[in-house]
């Protein structure tokens, strides 16, 4: 905390974004061809100081139990990245804010950025995060009793493993954990069961031990490295459950101020502070999208939710934002001993507050409380609601609930979406597509590339937001075409196939019962959670003769396909629980070559063989598709060439 007292020391109290110290700029992307110009990465950190009492700052949980400076301010600070040409005058002037996932960058860094003369900027907003020059972190305030001793309370950690493992890491995906009050480490409890709704089974305390691998960080909030330990070794599949009392709730939903607060800051700041000027000296982001991948995508979802849209001063922040393949949650980002890294599947994490009502961007009612909400419902309070585009591929419906951003909670309508909402639905592809083979799923892995949309609906909203011009229609299923219905493989119209199993399960969020006080304070008082037989109603898109999915936007490879490309995919029996789905995957399952092939598997789905006379039909039709998608506005030109790269490595399937 040594380099904030000095910063606190020189500067002149204000509150919001203190000090930007750049550390470093580097060349980046240098063998790129096709930018625009130079670029340069540039590193460094945001200190900030929020007013605990300010309006703006109300819903961020526990900011008030913040240690304050001598004018009554918290501050922290947190890492940050920019991606800029090196002569300004050839960036445009909106600029990408890529929400980065468990510290890392999943976007902006592309060479479709840079050859489009994008300026990309990310920053910390987990503290979970451990200090890594490669990640990206915020160190967050802690929350402090009465006495200025660190808050205690109770934890729950649920840890599994697809290999027989006598280890296991307290925190989930690399993070930091919470550390244990060592005076009550012998009443923690640890439970096993094998599917999340099993009972749980309680493991004798004897049987394990936790062990410390790496105390608080020299820069760190109180966060630690710690592994449980089993000599009996952990099953693979099954589901564990470690509860025990934690010291040191950080201040998580300071990442979301972080956020606003650093954006509202390039947009605005004429000081030589701003690293993002023009050669005039002016601000260079007159227009900021704000943009997440997955966890990410959640948290750009609850951010918009609990009113970070708007900065102290009332103005907007983003003036559009693309969550992507978030599905239908928002996340575990703004509570008392807050998780970020946590998500919530079919088979794990179900209990983590992931997956809460509102799902949509237009007002519904949860049948289960009455409770009239939408994500929107604050920045449309405040006049700073965004353009949004929201974008899924059809493996979040069946992993993340991704069907009630288009529903009513419990699935029996079509919700009403508002203009200034756009949904694309990405058919037969999964969370991150993938071509190497792996032996998790019953199926091997889904590897259709959604990227061209990405990029393509990234130009449409830019244009969205500084001239008005309207995006390309949404696309996708609903309850009314019938293009979206239940689960189920009779409702889908899924085909049977040899050797396939079809999933028995989805991931169906319920309304669970954290607490009496949780939607006031969020702080869940009892673990695990209370459960309920409620269910929020989700359903998938319908499916056509070749088992693809129908009423969403398909890239040749689907619309021109040579196989079924599927969202879901199951556990292989090697990593136990094989009736689960396998986490965010999808399957691929190549379509028999010849007729002979067809009738010898019993395949009921047509060859490739029937389908098409030789290769250069396939790639003919292949690339008229990819016309059509490009005249329709869901891909570009320079997207061409890739497609037809997929195309071709299709070109072995032909050599009967």
């Amino acid at each position: 905390m040594m380099l904030l007292a000095m910063i606190s020391a020189a500067l002149p109290v204000q509150a919001e974004v203190l000090q930007v110290i750049v550390e470093s700029r580097t060349p980046f992307a240098e063998d790129v061809p096709g930018k625009v110009g130079s670029y340069e990465r540039i590193r460094g950190r945001v200190v900030y100081a929020l007013d605990p009492n300010h309006e703006a700052n109300r819903s961020v949980v526990d900011l008030t139990l913040a240690a304050t400076n001598g004018d009554g301010l918290v501050e922290f600070y947190a890492d940050f990245e920019i991606i800029a040409p090196v002569d300004r005058s050839l960036a445009k002037r909106t600029v990408l804010y890529d929400i980065n996932n468990r510290g890392r960058r999943l976007w902006g860094m592309q060479p479709f950025f840079l050859r489009h003369g994008y300026v990309t900027v990310s920053s910390g907003w987990i503290a979970e995060v451990p200090v890594d020059d490669r990640l990206l972190r915020i160190e967050a305030p802690v929350a402090l009793g009465e006495d200025g001793v660190p808050i205690v309370g109770l934890v729950r950690a649920e840890l599994s493993t697809d290999a027989v493992t006598n280890q296991l890491p307290l925190a989930s995906r690399g993070a930091l954990a919470y550390e244990p009050v060592i005076d009550s480490l012998e009443k923690a409890e640890l439970t096993k069961r094998r599917r999340e709704r099993d009972i749980p089974e309680l493991i004798p305390r004897d049987g394990w031990d936790l062990l410390l691998v790496k105390g608080p960080q020299e820069e760190g909030s109180g966060l630690i490295e710690a592994v449980i330990e089993m000599p009996g070794g952990f099953e693979p599949g099954f589901l564990y459950d470690l509860t025990y009392e934690a010291r040191g709730s950080v201040v998580q939903g300071a990442g979301f101020a972080a956020i606003r607060d650093f954006v509202s800051f390039l947009k605005h700041e004429e000081s030589a502070l701003n690293p993002l000027r023009d050669g005039n000296g002016q601000p260079l982001a007159n227009r900021v999208i704000g943009e997440g991948r997955s966890q990410s995508g959640r948290a750009l979802r609850m951010f918009l939710y609990e009113g970070f849209n708007t900065d102290e001063q009332g103005r907007q922040v983003f003036e559009g934002v693309m969550p992507v393949i978030s599905g239908g949650g928002q996340g575990f980002f703004n509570h008392r001993f807050a998780s970020p890294t946590r998500t919530a599947n079919e088979h794990t994490g179900h209990l983590y507050p992931v997956d809460v009502f509102p799902f949509t961007y237009g007002e519904e009612t949860d049948p289960f409380t009455d409770q009239t909400d939408s994500l929107l419902r604050r920045s449309r309070a405040q006049g700073t609601v965004p353009k949004v585009m929201h974008l899924d591929t059809t493996s979040e419906y069946w992993h993340r609930s991704a069907s009630l951003v288009l529903t009513d909670p419990i699935g029996m309508r079509d919700t009403v979406m508002p203009d200034d909402v756009r949904v694309y639905v990405f058919g037969g592809s999964q969370h991150g597509p993938s071509s190497r083979p792996s032996e998790r799923g019953q199926l091997p892995p889904n590897p259709n590339v959604y990227q061209p949309f990405l990029e393509t609906l990234f130009v449409s909203m830019d244009k969205w937001i500084t001239d008005g011009t309207p995006p390309p229609r949404s696309v996708y299923p609903t309850i009314s075409a019938g293009t979206l219905v239940g689960w189920e493989a009779r409702k889908t119209g899924w085909t049977a196939l040899p050797s396939v199993n079809y999933p028995t399960t989805i991931q169906q969020p319920e309304p669970v019962d954290y607490g009496s006080d949780f939607d006031a304070t969020r702080r869940i008082d009892h673990h695990p959670p209370k459960r309920t037989d409620s269910r929020y109603g989700v359903r998938v898109a319908a499916l056509d003769a070749d088992n693809n999915e129908r009423g969403v936007l398909r890239m040749p490879a689907v619309s021109v396909p040579i196989a079924t490309y599927t969202g879901w995919n199951l556990r292989n029996q090697t990593i136990g629980v094989p009736e689960a789905l396998l986490g965010l995957a999808g399957g691929y399952l190549e379509f028999p070559k010849t007729e002979s092939d067809r009738v010898g598997t019993g395949d009921p789905r047509r060859s490739i063989a029937e389908r098409y006379a030789d290769f250069d039909a396939y790639l003919a039709k292949s690339m008229r598709a990819a016309d059509t998608l490009i005249l329709t506005g869901y891909l570009l030109e320079e997207h061409r060439a890739g497609i037809r790269a997929v195309t071709e490595s299709h070109r072995p399937l032909f050599a009967h």
